[in-house]
């Protein structure tokens, strides 16, 4: 079986007739939720029965749960948690391993709820200059620091039973502007971005999924990295990244075109499957069709990913809020 090389979304809180004929026809490898697709336990579980079931398999479920500004599930669904960066800042010398509990928490929650991949860590290098969009989301100001709690994040989730996806390959962090918005640019020397920004992802290189960035990055190609075959073929050769790479969701406005034209030049640029959010019916049927399925060489990573989802780790909730409690003074949630 070849999966379809995108991963979509549902228009509510259950699949509609035609979303999931289509599902069924498209075979996408996976499927993302949003707020408008969170309910209560029993619906979120179950509309992640309605994903599997129309393509046939136990395919994987992604969310957006950093905490803070960026979470998807909020009380009482889930805790509400501080910004990553303000949680680190709180943590002090503590912050690895109150990283890891903060996340092995979170892979908690959403595994119970069917919900098997999270959109996190981010290895993203917080800068003076990062656009607040991103900046709080951030683990640190420098790649060793940013990379060893990156690592303690995603050990948590695969602890969890959960895949993590390394976001925003290459590096996010020196942006200005929101990419949502508008395509950023960055105009930093090779050397500068090897040893900072690229540096925290090489660290990272063997986790099973990635999220591209959407940024041009001057020195090397006048494409965004999503639709860049020469920023791709870095992310494969010099960093060294050989898990499964998702674009970043290619309805923001940092990329012009069509969706389908995107989803296209993604695919040709290098990256193995494409993430559409927030889009009609027809608009996603256009870039599934657009992306088609995935090559040989992505199914082979997909295929690893998915062996790498396992059963949690036993996990004594109770011990691991007081063991967090106790590592940030209190100061736990937002």
């Amino acid at each position: 079986m070849t999966y379809g090389a995108t991963i979509l979304d549902a228009e509510g809180l259950r699949l509609t007739a035609d979303e999931k004929a289509f599902f069924r026809d498209a075979d996408p490898f996976g499927f993302i939720l949003f707020a408008r697709n969170l309910e209560d336990v029993e619906q979120i579980q179950a509309l992640c029965d309605d994903f599997r079931e129309a393509v046939g398999r136990n395919c994987p479920i992604t969310i957006d749960q950093e905490g803070g500004r960026v979470q998807r599930l909020r009380k009482p669904l889930a805790r509400n948690w501080r910004p990553p960066l303000e949680h680190v800042q709180l943590a002090g010398e503590n912050a690895v391993r109150a990283m890891y509990l903060r996340y092995r928490l979170i892979a908690h929650e959403l595994h119970g709820l069917g919900i098997d991949s999270n959109c996190a860590p981010i290895a993203d290098i917080a800068f003076a200059e990062t656009h607040e969009f991103l900046r709080n989301r951030c683990y640190g100001t420098s790649a060793a620091t940013v990379s060893r709690i990156a690592r303690a994040v995603a050990t948590a989730h695969l602890d969890g039973g959960v895949l993590p996806v390394l976001k925003h390959i290459p590096g996010h962090g020196r942006a200005t502007a929101d990419s949502h918005l508008d395509l950023p640019h960055v105009a930093s020397h090779p050397e500068t971005l090897e040893e900072g920004d690229f540096a925290a992802f090489a660290a990272l290189n063997d986790l099973p999924l990635g999220m591209t960035a959407h940024l041009v990055y001057d020195a090397y190609d006048d494409r965004p990295a999503t639709t860049s075959p020469v920023m791709m073929r870095l992310i494969r050769e010099r960093i060294g990244f050989d898990g499964l790479i998702m674009t970043d969701d290619i309805s923001m406005k940092a990329l012009q075109g069509s969706l389908a034209g995107n989803a296209r030049a993604s695919i040709e640029a290098g990256c193995d499957v494409v993430l559409l959010c927030n889009a009609s019916l027809e608009e996603r049927i256009a870039v599934a069709e657009a992306a088609g399925t995935m090559s040989a060489a992505a199914q082979t990573r997909a295929e690893r990913a998915l062996e790498a989802r396992r059963t949690p780790v036993a996990l004594d909730i109770m011990s691991a809020e007081r063991e967090l409690a106790a590592l940030m003074g209190g100061q736990v949630y937002g």
